[in-house]
């Protein structure tokens, strides 16, 4: 991170390295069902497997995940994803990461009004 960028491809590189290493031990079998869920999780549907990758990279950002947000945008260029698509996925990213503090500010501020003079 010499250049004050996170490196997404080592950051994914050493979580891979650790999966591998819990694999070889006895959570071998959690592993192995999550990977089924996944596999399940992503399958086309309703809504397309990059759109499915879309929702998961919204959810990595909006949960501060920078693995999840590594393997996410790497399964996006392989589905080949736009940039417009992952730009739009950003913005709402933005917009709904910002829209539940404004709700709970707006409760916040109602208990206030009403506990402050009590």
């Amino acid at each position: 991170m010499a250049d004050g960028k996170k490196d997404y491809g080592a950051i994914t590189g050493a979580i891979n390295s650790g999966i591998t290493g819990l694999r070889n031990t006895g959570a071998k079998e959690t592993l192995n069902q999550f990977s089924a869920m996944s596999k399940a999780a992503l399958a086309d549907g309703a809504l397309d497997t990059k759109t499915k990758e879309l929702i998961a990279l919204a959810i990595g950002i909006a949960k501060q995940c920078d693995g999840c947000i590594g393997f996410h945008t790497k399964a996006l260029k392989r589905l080949g994803a736009t940039d417009e698509e992952v730009a739009e996925t950003l913005g709402m990213t933005v917009y709904m990461g910002g829209g539940p503090s404004l709700m709970y500010a707006g409760d916040a501020w109602t208990a206030w009004e009403a506990l402050k003079d009590a």
